[in-house]
């Protein structure tokens, strides 16, 4: 076998990405990858690419010995897992762009690699044209990975600025986001923070070497954020992002979420608008480092599923170093989070929950508090995303321990002082 190895693709879906990936190999000669047959689910369908390629019988790619890597960018869960899983169990290399698909079988899936000894990329389901994955893979020990924030959703990203920048309403920024092939087509998906979460999950694996079910991660999308969130939030000079954030802790284990925050004018998350995703990682002596591009669209995904297509050509797989080479790190809940929290109606904020309240402001129509509140309480109920409540936290929103400022308090009560917040 050359070093250099031949590539004959199995395509499966040709909607945004597919079709995207289909025209960039066109473009690429040198590459020397050929698609020889494509499955799709609708055949009747005109589309952009001779009609002697189309099959809808995804035995035809998965059993064709001349197929050496089989390429799945298609929306559906259980029928993206039996592709993958066959082709693996068939000696092929795989290439996948399913995120959730991923997010969920993740140990069946390294599981697999194992056995079969075949590579399976991803690059494409995270952050689209950021090569994040294999940055975390190949560049960064986990003992010097302090943390690691991202905006990981494109789609969400534009709706954020086609409301607060172009002042659009909710549906039209989403409809937009929809028409221009950023969205999923199933919006709850992005909206939601789902989505975000699924792709979190195994950047937690190839950045700390955790394995854990994507809905155990704290999370929510955008689905309950205000014009009025982002009138405070200009008032403050922050902007509103949907920020995945990791950090590794003082004791050794991981805080992990998904959820709106507002960042700082000067962070580099502030610059990250419409479909673009970024992502920041801190490390022991490299500081901070800023990796930017398009997170969603035809071909930003395209040339992530054209990477690890060309990767495939040295034999490259993942190696998950810090799963099997390092001790892996575990996730905690026991931390705290600094959060802004708008609402209707008091009687829906459990204000017991809170450690204390640092701010708040009351009109007719809405009102606002600031306050710390420990993260289980907020994985273990969901009153916040309910009653038009929104939830944002507060930049450097991480707070490991609360005991210095308790014992204040109880040594000024002691003396006959009131605590003032």
């Amino acid at each position: 076998m050359s070093y250099h190895k031949e590539l004959t693709i199995g395509l499966f879906g040709f909607g945004v990405v597919g079709e995207g990936l289909y025209k960039v190999l066109h473009q690429t000669p040198s590459l020397k990858a050929r698609i020889k047959k494509i499955c799709i689910k609708h055949p009747g369908k005109k589309r952009n690419a001779p009609e002697e390629l189309f099959t809808d019988d995804k035995d035809v790619l998965l059993n064709d010995p001349e197929i050496n890597v089989i390429v799945e960018v298609i929306n559906e869960t259980e029928a993206a897992f039996h592709i993958v899983t066959t082709a693996l169990k068939n000696g092929k290399a795989v290439v996948s762009a399913s995120k959730k698909m991923i997010a969920e079988n993740l140990p069946a899936l390294l599981q697999l690699q194992a056995e079969t000894e075949q590579p399976l990329l991803y690059e494409s389901a995270a952050c689209a044209s950021i090569p994040i994955i294999r940055n975390l893979e190949e560049y960064y020990d986990n003992d010097l990975l302090h943390s690691i924030k991202a905006i990981v959703n494109g789609s969400t990203n534009f709706i954020l600025t086609k409301i607060f920048e172009d002042h659009l309403g909710f549906q039209e920024a989403l409809l937009l986001a929809q028409q221009a092939g950023f969205a999923e087509s199933d919006p709850r998906l992005d909206v939601e923070g789902y989505d975000a979460v699924n792709k979190w999950t195994f950047l937690l694996t190839h950045a700390y070497g955790i394995i854990e079910e994507p809905l155990n991660i704290l999370f929510n999308g955008i689905q309950n954020i205000q014009l009025q969130d982002a009138i405070v939030g200009r008032e403050k000079k922050y902007e509103i992002r949907l920020v995945a954030q990791a950090k590794k802790l003082n004791n050794g284990k991981v805080a992990a979420f998904v959820l709106p925050q507002f960042v700082t004018s000067s962070d580099h998350l502030a610059f990250v608008k419409n479909e673009f995703n970024g992502v920041v990682i801190e490390s022991g002596f490299a500081d901070e480092q800023f990796f930017y591009g398009k997170g969603a669209g035809s071909f930003p995904t395209a040339s992530a599923v054209l990477s690890d297509i060309s990767a495939l050509r040295y034999h490259y797989r993942y190696e998950y170093k810090k799963l099997y080479h390092h001790q892996p790190l575990e996730l905690t809940n026991d931390y705290y989070v600094r959060a802004y929290l708008s609402f209707d109606d008091l009687r829906f904020i459990p204000k017991e929950e809170f450690e204390w309240i640092e701010e708040w402001h009351a009109s007719e129509s809405r009102k606002y508090l600031v306050g710390v509140i420990h993260v289980d309480k907020l994985r273990k109920d969901d009153w916040w995303k309910k009653n038009n409540t929104s939830l944002i936290l507060m930049p450097q929103a991480i707070i490991e321990s609360v005991d210095i400022r308790n014992l204040k308090r109880k040594s000024l009560e002691l003396a006959g002082l009131k605590f003032e917040v």
